[in-house]
Parts: C-alpha cells; sequence; structure tokens
C-alpha cells in the first residue's frame, strides 16, 4: 500500500514548495493567489490568510478544469497559485494536481497555515458567504 507521507514526499519532489516566513511576501503580489484548501469548519474556527481563494479539496479538479460545469474563473486567471492547508499536505498533492492540469507557477506552503500563523502571518476571518 503506498502510504500518503509518500505521496505527500513525491509531490514535494514535483512542485515548487516554501516555509510560510518565506511565502508572506507574496501576499500583496497582484499577480499571486493564495488559494485555502481547508474544510470550512476549519475556516471558521482558525480563519484564513487574507485575501485568500477557497477551494475545499474535493472541488479542486472540477474547479481548475475551463470545461468542466463547475469551472472557476479565479483558475483562469494566469496568477500564480499558493497552495496551502493545515500542514503542507493537502496542499502538496493539489499543487501537483494544479500542475498535472497544466496550470503554471504553481506552488505550495510546505508547513501550511499553522506555519503561517507561527511565522506571524496575517490571518482574517473567513468572509461571509452572500446570497
Amino acid at each position: 500500500m503506498k502510504r500518503v507521507k509518500d505521496m505527500v514526499a513525491e509531490a514535494n519532489t514535483q512542485v515548487a514548495h516554501a516555509p510560510a516566513a518565506d511565502l508572506r511576501a507574496l501576499l500583496d503580489a497582484p499577480d499571486v493567489t493564495f488559494v485555502d484548501l481547508r474544510d470550512p469548519r476549519e475556516l471558521d474556527r482558525e480563519g484564513m490568510i487574507p485575501g485568500a481563494f477557497h477551494c475545499p479539496r474535493g472541488m479542486l479538479e472540477f474547479w481548475i478544469d475551463p470545461e468542466s460545469p463547475y469551472a472557476k474563473p479565479q483558475f483562469q486567471t494566469g496568477n500564480r497559485f499558493v497552495f496551502y492547508c493545515a500542514s503542507g499536505w493537502r496542499s502538496a498533492l493539489s499543487a501537483q494536481t494544479a500542475q498535472e492540469m497544466g496550470l503554471q507557477n504553481v506552488s505550495h506552503v510546505s508547513d501550511g497555515f499553522s506555519g503561517w500563523k507561527a511565522a506571524g502571518g496575517p490571518v482574517a476571518e473567513r468572509p461571509n458567504k452572500t446570497a
């Protein structure tokens, strides 16, 4: 059986990654989109990186594919995408998937949102959904 830690290690050999402390400088860059992959309950409980786009992990492939009925315009911008989750595992697999699907300039936060908070990164509340 292939273990998830092995899958994450393999993904990290194929996609760019760095700790949150190194990626904080990208926060206000107009051509960078931070993508939060965590469960909505995690966002409600802990907040998120200000301005990040929330994409539940289970919808990633459907939201990236421009031919999917669920495609999101955020993934069609040509921006650099910095994926993050709680600790860097889901984001490693997601960045690998996004790269395999053809997104360019993809990376992930190797120590996740926990690393972001530890590095003193700003945290915002999850935005309210509009009707």
